[in-house]
């Protein structure tokens, strides 16, 4: 099953990419366009519901496997998504993010690699549920608090961070949901922080670097859920924790560097 819900993420990841893709099009400009008018985009809608479906693909993975496994799967998104998003600007991505990208996938690939082949059945009770979400929100207000006293790649990368950190307690949310003894009534409540995370992804797509926003989600996303996963469901840590930091320091470089490389968008 392990293997089922890797494959399954991955699938769900290429989708993910694409959606980001369109949506990151749309979305650009120097202050870019307000929700509802991206709501009149085909193009966006078209990558939304693309999204929409890597998002279903992304359940069926968590109903199939644990939290530490199915989010870094994620990382392949970014490798399909910068070829996409540069083509739909009219260039080829640089040598440059490529690598940059290439060593964010070895540092998730590499926290993958160090998952242990098992996980118990997921366990959270409501006042824990409201909690998660209820620190996820503070969380991502703060990141949003603080994007809008600087610019440039270091506001794309905390609105990335608010946005990465409020999937990532949806993810736990939702494993709870499908594999566990969740109650259903929390999903009359996924909606709301899905959407915040959402126009939060685009407010951070509308700068110039792309490279940025979707490295830092896909870093922080499985960051985010990993940790949930650990604290909250008893899932267990990677094998060797020394070589899961240095798998993440590796990412976070990578990340970095996609900071210092050319911006998606002139």
């Amino acid at each position: 099953m392990i293997v089922f819900a890797a494959a399954v993420a991955l699938l769900g990841s290429l989708f993910f990419a694409l959606g980001a893709a369109f949506q990151q099009h749309e979305a650009s400009g120097a202050a870019g366009p307000g929700m509802l008018a991206l709501l009149r985009r085909p193009r966006w809608l078209i990558g939304t519901g693309a999204v929409a479906l890597g998002g279903g693909l992304h359940i069926v993975a968590l109903s199939a496997g644990p939290l530490i496994v199915v989010q870094p799967m994620g990382v392949a998104s970014l490798l399909f998504a910068l070829p996409i998003a540069a083509a739909l600007h009219g260039r080829k991505p640089s040598g440059g993010e490529l690598i940059a990208a290439a060593v964010v996938g070895a540092g998730l690939i590499g926290l993958v690699m160090l998952v242990p082949p098992t996980a118990p059945t997921p366990s959270l009770d409501d006042t824990s549920s409201l909690g998660l979400l209820s620190g996820a929100v503070l969380t991502a207000l703060v990141c949003f608090g603080l994007a809008r006293s600087i610019g440039g790649a270091g506001r794309t990368a905390l609105l990335a961070v608010a946005a990465g950190v409020m999937y990532g307690a949806c993810a736990t949310i939702t494993r709870v949901i499908v594999d566990g003894d969740g109650h259903l009534w929390l999903l009359t409540v996924m909606p709301i922080p899905v959407l915040a995370a959402l126009g939060l992804l685009q407010r951070a797509y509308a700068g110039r670097h792309f490279a940025v926003a979707y490295a830092t989600l896909q870093l922080t996303d499985p960051l985010t859920a990993v940790a949930c996963g650990a604290l909250l469901l008893g899932e267990p840590l990677p094998r060797n924790l020394a070589a899961a930091v240095v798998a993440a320091l590796v990412a976070g470089a990578g990340t970095v560097a996609l900071a210092r490389t050319t911006p998606l968008t002139g």
